[in-house]
């Protein structure tokens, strides 16, 4: 049985709250496009939620369209005419793979985008190009320069895409003065459900769906509305206060941070001169393989991943990190992610459990 719940840039427990209101929600019919009164009371539930997200992330209601997660999010965002695309080197398979074609800019060995390449390749495509960066990392948790980048990509006349999903509840996001022309959300990483997200659009730009067959959405996203779900969302998004995120979760990471730094010198925690979420941290144990650790750790109760877990449930060496030039240490990196129910305790399960791991050497046998 697992105790030590750590792996939150993953997915994060459903909060109680959200729980609460989505089985409150269950017992009527309730489709939002219909005209009785059971479909308006579910259209104002829509609303509702819809108006939460909104306020969290500063933009206007009408901006939000939701989807059924930040990968369609993302994947609709990159649908945008452009006359070329940039993305960085690493962004999430999400945003990767919806734009196989792309430009990768390059990022320095912290793992922020390279702005005077972002500056020069813009300054060699012709205007309406599109550019799409991350808010912040999902697996080493480095939060890029958004403010500049936008600076950069309007002086360009280029529109830009930022996915969100992890930044979303950990740190501050102001739509109406961020300068990007979209962002990606997704409910299951701030205590809401699977299978919700939402695009925020900027008014007056086209939506551009990965379907067709119904007005939903006000004729940008088709079909029945999640209402389960975008309920449990809204809540999330009430709940998920940056400023309590950074001041409950940084602590546990310093915590964390100096005691494998005294214990484990020869260990490389990635990105650690950038601003980081306050509770991610990609850390690499010398000659010992991302999985071993990881099942290591399992087996002392503790969950953890390895770079990150969107794909098939196979570990491989992390993009993101051979892209920041981490070479070998790439196959010996563990990502670290914590939460609001996370504490002291948990953080020093984890730590004990690593460094156990640590001092055994090769000696160590996961069949004991």
């Amino acid at each position: 049985m697992l105790d030590t719940y750590l792996d939150y840039n993953a997915t994060a427990p459903l909060r109680d709250g959200v729980r609460r209101a989505m089985i409150d929600a269950m017992g009527p019919p309730a489709n939002p496009s219909s005209v009785h009164g059971y479909g308006q009371r579910a259209r104002l539930m829509v609303e509702d939620a819809r108006a939460s997200i909104a306020r969290r992330v500063g933009s206007m209601p009408e901006e939000i369209i939701f989807t059924s997660g930040g990968t369609e999010a993302n994947a609709m965002a990159l649908r945008q005419p452009c006359s070329a695309m940039a993305i960085s080197g690493i962004e999430h398979a999400a945003v990767l793979e919806s734009a196989p074609s792309a430009h990768h800019l390059p990022v320095d060995a912290a793992g922020v985008v390279d702005l005077t390449a972002l500056d020069d390749w813009l300054g060699q495509q012709p205007r309406g190009a599109g550019v799409a960066i991350m808010a912040a990392n999902n697996e080493t948790g480095v939060i890029q320069p958004m403010a500049e980048i936008a600076g950069i990509t309007a002086r360009h006349g280029a529109w830009l895409h930022c996915d969100a999903v992890q930044g979303l509840g950990k740190m501050p996001l102001d739509f109406s003065t961020m300068g990007v022309s979209s962002l990606a959300l997704s409910g299951h990483k701030i205590g809401g459900p699977t299978g919700v997200g939402a695009l925020v659009l900027k008014e007056g730009m086209p939506a551009h769906p990965l379907s067709r067959g119904g007005g939903q959405e006000k004729n940008r996203r088709p079909g029945t509305e999640n209402l389960i779900g975008i309920i449990g969302f809204g809540v999330a998004a009430m709940l998920a206060d940056p400023d309590v995120f950074e001041a409950h979760c940084r602590p546990l990471q310093q915590q964390l941070e100096h005691r494998l730094g005294v214990e484990a010198p020869d260990a490389v925690i990635f990105g650690q001169a950038a601003r980081r979420l306050a509770n991610t941290t990609s850390i690499a144990m010398p000659g010992r393989l991302a999985e071993t650790q990881v099942m290591a750790l399992d087996l002392a109760g503790v969950a953890i991943s390895a770079g990150a877990a969107c794909s098939s449930g196979k570990v491989r060496s992390s993009h993101v990190l051979e892209a920041m030039g981490a070479g070998d240490l790439a196959a010996s990196a563990i990502r670290i992610s914590s939460g609001w129910d996370t504490t002291s305790n948990d953080i020093d399960r984890l730590a004990e459990a690593w460094l156990r791991l640590y001092k055994q050497g090769s000696s160590f046998n996961p069949i004991d």
